[in-house]
């Protein structure tokens, strides 16, 4: 009686993957998740009752890949695992151990919509605050994370926007973003009053050198982005809020927004957007958010 580790399927896999390893050199650990994929697909195979790896038709495959959607894997799992698939029934054919390719008509699950993190307004009310606005340092912070969050900007545009951009008597800042594309975005009251109170008081005891950044660091200069970053999760962590990055303030700015009232295509503008499809993905955010209030509030949900 032939026994597993020498069933023909079996030698056929090992070939496979030894043919992975050496002639196409993929890593170690590549190479262990192909053997992972397909032996799980082998053990589905014989606890249906179907034909092994060399011998399976297309209706086994696609049951297999239905059994990988009920069990909960990512469609990131399963997409893998049909590659996996493919590439070795492709193998197989190649080496003539099959005359078909049972694979060829499956189909790749859809990628599931990833909704980024946003902050809560209560969660934003901590950050803003967390900042010790009675310090030069504390004033410039309380500064960006205001300005940050009533705006929407990207992290580079926040530390390159230099004072000619800067419209605060009108209420508005003109930001160069991706693509040097050109766009004005409109600055709420709070973060206009603590702008300028560090322009009028913290930036000329903090700057030095002639530059027109308008946030500078501890030293004098420019700030960058990575410095930015570090202000930022001190002041998280002292506020009790977790898994913030300046993105993370871009995406609430753009939920909160819309959670108000805000129309599509205004947020659209004010990200700097070219296509509306991206900005869709906050109406999702503020759907989910809804339905969430909805299950948690509502004694019939």
């Amino acid at each position: 009686m032939t026994t597993a580790a020498t069933a023909p399927w079996r030698r056929a896999l090992d070939r496979y993957l030894e043919t992975l390893a050496i002639e196409r050199g993929l890593s170690q650990r590549t190479v262990a998740a192909y053997r992972s994929d397909l032996e799980r697909l082998a053990r589905s195979l014989a606890a249906a009752g179907r034909a092994d790896l060399l011998g399976a038709d297309q209706q086994a495959l696609a049951e297999h890949l239905q059994s990988l959607r009920r069990g909960g894997l990512s469609a990131a799992t399963q997409r893998r695992g049909l590659v996996a698939i493919r590439r070795f029934y492709r193998f197989l054919v190649a080496e003539g151990d099959r005359a078909d390719d049972p694979s060829i008509n499956l189909l790749f699950p859809k990628r599931g919509r990833h909704l980024p993190r946003v902050l809560d307004e209560e969660e934003v009310e901590r950050l803003l605050a967390a900042p010790d606005p009675s310090t030069p340092l504390g004033l410039r912070d309380k500064s960006m994370i205001e300005l940050l969050y009533a705006t929407g900007l990207r992290v580079s545009e926040l530390v390159g926007l230099a004072l000619p951009r800067l419209r605060l008597d009108e209420g508005f800042v003109v930001v160069f973003g991706k693509g040097d594309r050109e766009r004005v975005v409109p600055v709420g009251d709070a973060a206009e009053l603590w702008t300028t109170r560090y322009l009028g008081s913290a930036r000329p005891r903090l700057a030095t050198g002639r530059h027109d950044v308008v946030f500078v660091n501890r030293r004098g200069g420019a700030l960058t982005r990575q410095g930015f970053w570090k202000i930022l999760g001190l002041h998280a962590r002292a506020a009790g809020v977790s898994q913030v990055s300046p993105h993370v303030l871009r995406h609430s700015f753009a939920t909160h927004l819309l959670a108000h009232g805000a129309d599509l295509r205004s947020v659209q503008a004010m990200l700097g957007h070219v296509d509306i499809s991206t900005t869709q993905i906050y109406t999702h955010i503020h759907e989910q958010r809804l339905r969430s209030l909805y299950d948690r509030f509502h004694p019939r949900s």
